[in-house]
């Protein structure tokens, strides 16, 4: 998990590829519209509101988060459907503080383990610019409630109430995915 910007999605792509790792991705559900370079299944599943509320009378949902963009409100979740099976395979998924939280909860403290991605604000703020300019319709609105609503999704209050003290740096990228990778094969061998 980490701020917008500050290289999550990047970094969560190499683990994937790490053969050491062997790691399988939870693909998590999404209420928001799709970009441009996204693919249904692949970064998120887009589904609608309707849809939500029919995982949540299922009783499938483990964590949902809402955003009240200038969109919309737009939810983000995690279900509990096929893609997990802790007992074959270990796997990676991106969130919030919030969503780890419901996510331990859900699969046991023991079997969830947070990695938090840090950065300095100036150069995340440099990079969700550059996405946005990259995109057919720029949301530049949405691009900076974002980046002030990270302030307090991830404030230091909220990591700790969340137990979140395994934290990496991504000054260097490269170094950043070294020392991840490292920690995960550290606590596989737990």
């Amino acid at each position: 998990m980490g701020k917008s910007a500050s290289g999550k999605d990047t970094i969560y792509r190499q683990l994937l590829l790490s053969e050491e790792l062997k790691l399988k991705k939870i693909v998590p559900y999404t209420t928001r519209p799709i970009r441009e370079h996204e693919k249904d299944g692949v970064q998120y599943f887009f589904v609608t509101e309707e849809r939500l509320r029919e995982l949540k009378a299922e009783g499938k949902v483990i964590e949902c988060r809402s955003y009240d963009t200038i969109h919309g409100v737009w939810y983000y979740f995690t279900v509990a459907d096929d893609q997990v099976d802790l007992d074959r395979d270990d796997y990676l998924i991106i969130g919030t503080p919030e969503s780890y939280i419901s996510t331990k909860e859900y699969y046991g403290e023991d079997r969830v383990v947070p990695i938090y991605i840090e950065l300095d604000d100036g150069v995340r703020l440099q990079r969700a610019l550059n996405r946005e300019n990259g995109q057919i319709t720029p949301r530049y609105e949405e691009m900076c409630r974002r980046f002030l609503a990270d302030a307090e999704d991830f404030s230091e209050k909220k990591l700790d109430e969340a137990g979140i003290t395994n934290r990496f740096n991504n000054d260097d990228l490269t170094q950043c995915i070294t020392d991840i990778v490292a920690f995960i094969e550290s606590e596989k061998r737990r």
